[in-house]
């Protein structure tokens, strides 16, 4: 078993640059991975499987190391990341050892994390809950003098906004943009999306990403989708089954939440193939399975001389293994965006997304393409570097504060 490595050092103007990276949803499964992965990569216990950001296209786009990245985080549940990790661990989704090997860390990321909300009962407005979640954000980057901190909402699926309350997913999302941090939402939620956000939005100027990380089933559609329209393959329909556990099963299990999810399952398949087939995504909650999921798909396709066929495929995952690697791949291009003052929709990151943000492509292979494009971009010296930074970029966070309506909710964890 290694050994259990050091705690993180002081800051020191002399050293790499710290980024802080805050997780909304901060002691669940896929941000307990997170933290647990990055600090095995770092120090060398694991290769750096399912990382794009480690391959050799990102070489020289002046991402910040792992070994950089400070976290923290927002959560509405007590516990600690240590003992979330052997659970993980005991259930398969980390190695055996793992969490012993990196419990500095783990122990140092809990030591940040702040209480979400709001809780049932919470007497806080949403003003009141979004100035303490800002304030909790710029504590975090004023103790652990970091460079910038990028916030990520890998919290479980909530409902569809409905009305003009704002849903937890929004507070944060909004609570970001006043701390001056670059924020990215890795699940369906509403988030930046929240009509009453698009002023803060546009008056931050800071880079943001989403929605809902293309992890699994929808990876393969967005693979899929085009092989069949580019052999000029008539689909008749396409029909899904999921099935999954743990904290994301119990929040699917809400039919309003499963249908935020599969809408951009559906929409991948409308835009790649031109049109939207028959069938429909179901999606089971299945407890004992924990953090596995398995995915089957049925593809029912014409031929030539309109000979019938059929695809079908089975996807089985763990689900925050395939995250992971996602997150801390978003975390850091989005951080490097943020330095080399880049604004708005980061359209080039739909690659990791079933409903990515901005007009941008919904082929894999050509989000592909697009990503391998902000590499370059945002090479050292290269045209991202150029242009005005922002005020936060210069040391002056935005204070784009905006007066609420009284509003609650809960974060599901």
């Amino acid at each position: 078993m290694p050994a259990s490595l050091p705690l993180p050092l002081p800051f020191s103007p002399s050293r790499s640059p710290r980024v802080g990276v805050w997780l909304i949803g901060a002691r669940g499964s896929v941000a307990t991975t997170v933290v647990a992965g990055c600090a095995a990569v770092a120090a060398g216990l694991h290769p750096p499987t399912g990382l794009v950001t480690e391959s050799p296209a990102f070489a020289d786009s002046g991402l910040p190391a792992l070994s950089s990245l400070v976290f923290g985080g927002h959560d509405t549940t007590d516990c600690p990341l240590p003992k979330r990790a052997e659970q993980l661990a005991a259930g398969g989704v980390l190695p055996a050892g793992l969490p012993a090997g990196v419990d500095a860390e783990l122990t140092a990321a809990d030591r940040e994390i702040r209480p979400g909300g709001p809780l049932p009962g919470d007497p806080r407005n949403e003003e009141q809950l979004i100035a303490a979640f800002t304030a909790d954000l710029r504590d975090f980057v004023r103790r652990c003098g970091l460079a910038r901190a990028v916030v990520v909402n890998v919290a479980s699926t909530e409902p569809a906004a409905n009305g003009p309350a704002l849903p937890p997913s929004s507070l944060y999302a909004a609570a970001a943009l006043r701390a001056g941090c670059p924020y990215v939402n890795f699940t369906p939620s509403t988030g930046l999306h929240h009509p009453a956000l698009a002023p803060l939005v546009e008056s931050s100027g800071l880079p943001y990403a989403g929605r809902d990380g293309k992890t699994g089933q929808t990876l393969l559609r967005s693979a899929l989708g085009p092989m069949f329209a580019q052999r000029a393959l008539t689909v008749r329909a396409w029909s899904g089954t999921n099935l999954l556990g743990g904290g994301d099963g119990a929040a699917l299990a809400d039919p309003a939440a499963a249908e935020a999810k599969n809408a951009g399952k559906e929409r991948v398949l409308a835009d790649t193939l031109g049109a939207t087939p028959e069938g429909q995504v179901h999606i089971d909650d299945v407890p004992v399975l924990g953090d596995w999921k398995t995915a089957w798909d049925h593809v029912a396709f014409d031929g030539f001389l309109g000979t019938r066929m059929i695809l079908q495929t089975i996807w089985q995952g763990c689900d925050s293994a395939l995250a992971a690697p996602l997150v801390l791949d978003l975390a850091r291009l989005t951080a490097r965006a943020h330095e080399a003052a880049l604004s708005g929709p980061l359209t080039e990151l739909a690659f990791f997304f079933k409903d990515p943000v901005g007009e941008a492509p919904s082929a894999l292979a050509d989000q592909h393409t697009e990503l391998r494009r902000l590499a370059r971009r945002l090479e050292v010296g290269g045209p991202g570097a150029r242009g005005k930074r922002n005020a936060h970029a210069e040391g002056n966070p935005p204070d784009t504060r905006r007066t609420s309506t009284t509003g609650s909710g809960e974060e599901a964890k």
